[in-house]
């Protein structure tokens, strides 16, 4: 059970992943609300992905990259090509974990704080603002060319893992997802999309 962070934050990086490919914002004026909306219009696609893991043990950062994949409606991939391949894949409460060791397959339904968690994050993906705010506070600095969206955990269970995440996009798109988690370690993801399906 000791994993369960881990797992939790893995989670978390993944889903957040989702947001690369956000439709452009709609004209209206700028806020959480236009924010949300743009997110909601998210139709799925491929992106690359750089993430730099940032370890109180250890001098240099941890730094892996691959690509995303995002099917709609709840489909998830995470494919990992360096420094080893692996590969992480979401569907529904369904995860498979694979490797060169062997695949692991999980039901997030046995892990209610990482479940939790996921919710929360797909609240965002869905662009509902009401059901985020029931587990994060929520702030949105910046402009539509240039923001960022900072999320402060209030559900005990996430803060137990994730002190805060910090999204920065520009108009509908996002750049980059920062997590600091509650130990003080961190993880940045640079993420460049590569298409955007319309389904």
């Amino acid at each position: 059970m000791t994993r369960r962070p881990h797992v939790s934050v893995a989670l978390l990086l993944f889903c957040l992943s989702w947001l690369w490919v956000a439709s452009p914002v709609r004209a209206a004026p700028w806020g959480l609300d236009t924010l949300m909306a743009a997110l909601a219009d998210n139709p799925g696609g491929t992106a690359q992905f750089v993430e730099r893991k940032y370890l109180a043990v250890l001098d240099v950062p941890i730094e892996s990259s691959g690509t995303l994949v995002y099917k709609r409606p709840g489909r998830l991939e995470r494919h990992t090509e360096r420094p080893r391949a692996e590969s992480m894949v979401l569907d529904g409460s369904a995860l498979t974990l694979s490797r060169a060791s062997g695949d692991l397959h999980m039901d997030l339904r046995d892990y209610p704080d990482a479940a939790a968690l996921i919710e929360s994050i797909r609240s965002t993906l869905a662009g509902d603002r009401s059901a985020l705010e029931k587990n994060y506070l929520l702030s949105l600095s910046g402009t539509s060319n240039a923001w960022t969206l900072d999320l402060s955990p209030s559900d005990p269970q996430i803060t137990a893992l994730v002190h805060r995440i910090r999204i920065n996009g520009h108009a509908g798109l996002i750049d980059s997802v920062e997590i600091l988690q509650a130990d003080g370690d961190r993880s940045v993801m640079l993420i460049t999309p590569l298409s955007q399906d319309a389904s």
